[in-house]
């Protein structure tokens, strides 16, 4: 794996989310959110990362190593915080009973994890180093989205599919230049470990899905422009 990641890095990453997309889109349509298979393909997923960014010393490259400095000029990330609640807009209804629900819970939270590391890791840190910031960022956000087509093959209507692309490029977007503009990814891993989370809570209310999807998009855009007028740092911590 060392050896792949050195000579092609892009490859790399993008085989870890063809296999993420395949193993774990895969066992969602067949088993549910709330299988114990679930859980314990995304265990496997988060430890083969954790182990290989930290045998390799790459905390610092892939925005692991600390907390980002002077949050007040990001807003503090509250439009993320605030559209991270998005899912309990209409009401709390758990969509799981018993062990289903601590599984499906758990399996939600490492989802932000191993998502944030593959598409704002793997693959966006790949294409940052050859300089073309613009294309890294659009490509993140993009194959973050369009990697919700899975879900075409898990059941899901088309229509709710396309929405939910959409939705998923908007937040690929905010995750992307947070994670860029902080030069941290541990912001992005709490708000998407936090949105998954609260999905198993969330009950179903059309009006609400409709409102929180538009407000997303909004502030998404309005929230990425304010970050790309933001001076940012670096992986080693000088400003960019």
């Amino acid at each position: 794996m060392r050896k792949l990641y050195e000579k092609k890095e892009i490859l790399f990453a993008v085989l870890w989310i063809v296999a993420y997309c395949v193993i774990l889109g895969t066992i969602r349509g067949n088993l549910g959110d709330e299988s114990l298979a679930m859980l314990a393909a995304l265990l496997i997923f988060s430890a083969g990362i954790i182990a290989f960014v930290k045998a390799n010393h790459l905390e610092k490259k892939y925005g692991l190593a600390a907390w980002p400095k002077d949050t007040k000029k990001y807003l503090f990330f509250l439009p993320m915080w605030i559209l991270a609640t998005g899912n309990l807009w209409g009401g709390i209804a758990p969509s799981y009973e018993g062990t289903g629900l601590i599984f499906a819970l758990l399996s939600m939270i490492l989802v932000g994890f191993v998502e944030e590391m593959i598409f704002r890791g793997f693959l966006f840190r790949a294409m940052l180093s050859k300089d073309q910031t613009i294309v890294a960022i659009t490509v993140s956000a993009l194959t973050f989205g369009i990697g919700h087509i899975i879900n075409l093959f898990t059941g899901q209507a088309s229509f709710e599919t396309v929405i939910q692309i959409i939705f998923a490029i908007s937040w690929g977007f905010i995750f992307t230049m947070v994670c860029y503009k902080s030069g941290s990814i541990i912001p992005c891993i709490i708000a998407h470990s936090l949105i998954d989370a609260l999905s198993v809570f969330g009950a179903d209310n059309e009006l609400t899905d409709w409102i929180y999807i538009g407000a997303t998009i909004a502030v998404g855009i309005v929230y990425c422009l304010y970050l790309s007028r933001v001076k940012g740092v670096n992986t080693e911590g000088g400003e960019k």
